[in-house]
Order: structure tokens, then C-alpha cells, then sequence
């Protein structure tokens, strides 16, 4: 499954779109709101989630979901 969820400012709020949809999955008035929804679909699907602030850099990134990489021991 997977996917990456994304949190971005729209006209109207925040909006939660998966990477590569043409639509937007949810529109919120908060950040907060918005952010929350985007780590709940990338829990759900194994995903992950990432938040970017109003000048589009990425402010945070949670990754859920088996790591590829986990060290050994």
C-alpha cells in the first residue's frame, strides 16, 4: 500500500492531497487539523506524511509503515 500524504496551504485553509491525485483529499482551517488527517491516512495505509509550511519548503516528515532500512543488533 503506502503513499505519501501531504499537508499544503490552499485557498480555503490547509488541504491533505496524496501524492500524484489530481484532488484534494480534505480541506481544514488549521494546519493543525490538516496535518493530523495526513498522519492518520499515512498510519492507515503505512504511508507517510509530510507537512509543508506556506513557502512550500517541507517542515516535518513522519514516516510509518516497515523501515527497509533498520539496523541490525
Amino acid at each position: 500500500m503506502g503513499g505519501r500524504f501531504l499537508t499544503i496551504k490552499a485557498s480555503k485553509g490547509w488541504a491533505v492531497k496524496k501524492e500524484g491525485a489530481t484532488r484534494i483529499s480534505s480541506i481544514h482551517s488549521s494546519q493543525s487539523d490538516a496535518w493530523a488527517e495526513a498522519r492518520r491516512l499515512a498510519r492507515g495505509s503505512d504511508g507517510d506524511a509530510v507537512l509543508k509550511g506556506t513557502d512550500g519548503y517541507i517542515r516535518a516528515r513522519n514516516a510509518y509503515g516497515k523501515d527497509p532500512f533498520s539496523p541490525k543488533g
